[in-house]
Formats: structure tokens, sequence, C-alpha cells
């Protein structure tokens, strides 16, 4: 991680220089709102924010990209449960060395990446119930007009995917729909 961006709301000077001792460009800016001009060109982000400030602090930046997201946490005593929320990558703390920090990014971003290639899978299984279920509808129709069964209604969807190079998802997708439109 080369730049970090800085939600710095409080005077956290130490913070900044704690960044730039690795030869990082830190940029930061005073609110959550200002960040937007800033927020392409930053592989990180660190909210400088106080507790309270931070949930809400957080969704402003994940609704403007998905990066590694962290908190820095000057706070004496946190409590003792708290929701991180969803898209918190790490904390860091006023009393870190450089070093600790450096590794905190690190690892922060090795979660980042490690929790997006589960959302990418996630949203991947979610498509493949949601193909299997038309094809599934479109089995039972084909199954119905045309009198075959079920292993015969998968192989013609099938072939006809293959000749209109299609998904098997889209084509049983349009039969049903349009079954739907004509017996509806």
């Amino acid at each position: 991680m080369k730049t970090i961006l800085v939600i710095n709301e409080g005077n956290n000077a130490e913070l900044l220089s704690l960044l730039r001792e690795d030869g990082r460009t830190v940029h930061h800016v005073a609110s959550d709102k200002e960040a937007c001009s800033l927020i392409a060109v930053a592989d990180a982000a660190i909210m400088a924010v106080k507790l309270p400030r931070m949930p809400e602090c957080q969704a402003s930046l994940t609704a403007m990209r998905r990066l590694p997201l962290f908190w820095y946490c000057t706070e004496q005593q946190l409590p003792q449960q708290m929701d991180w929320g969803y898209s918190l990558d790490g904390v860091i703390f006023s009393s870190m060395s450089s070093n600790d920090v450096r590794h905190t990014l690190q690892w922060g971003a090795r979660v980042h990446q490690q929790r997006k290639r589960w959302a990418d899978e996630r949203e991947q299984l979610l498509q493949r119930i949601e193909e299997r279920k038309w094809i599934d509808q479109a089995k039972a129709v084909l199954c119905e007009i045309r009198g075959i069964n079920e292993a015969e209604a998968y192989d013609f969807l099938r072939k006809q995917a293959m000749n209109d190079r299609k998904r098997i998802g889209e084509v049983a997708a349009s039969i049903v729909k349009v079954y739907q439109l004509i017996h509806g």
C-alpha cells in the first residue's frame, strides 16, 4: 500500500508522520465528505475519527469505493461488545510503532482481499442458484408442452443454448417468460 487516505477529524499529526516513515503518500482530509476527490487514488483509507462517528464515516467511505478500511483508535476505553461493521479491515492504535502499523496495513489488505473473494464467490453461487431455478422451471414447461421427460428437456435446453451461443440459464429464462406471457 503506497497511497493512504486519512480522514483526520482530530489533530492526529503522529499518525500522519508514522505513515510517511515508510515512504507512503499520505492524503489527509478533514471529513469523509472531503474524501470523494481522493478516494480513487488511495490504496487504503484510515478513519481518524471518534468512536461514535466511526460507523457513519465507514458507511460513507464504503459507499464511494470498496478498499481496505482501518480505524485509528485514540479512545482510552472501548466498549466490551463492538460490531466493527462489515468493511472494517483493521484497527490502528495510537501506541503502535511504525513497524506495527505497517504489519497492520499488510494484514488488513489481506483480510480485505479475502473478503472480496468471498463476496465474489457468494455472488456467483447466488447467480447459479437463480439460473438453476430458471432451468428447473423451463424443464417443467418443456415437459408439459412437448410431452418429454426431464432428461430430454435438459438436453433440449443445452442444445438450444449451444446453438444460440448463450448460457443455458438465459435460454431457460426466455422459455419460462414466453410461457408465462402466453399462459399468464
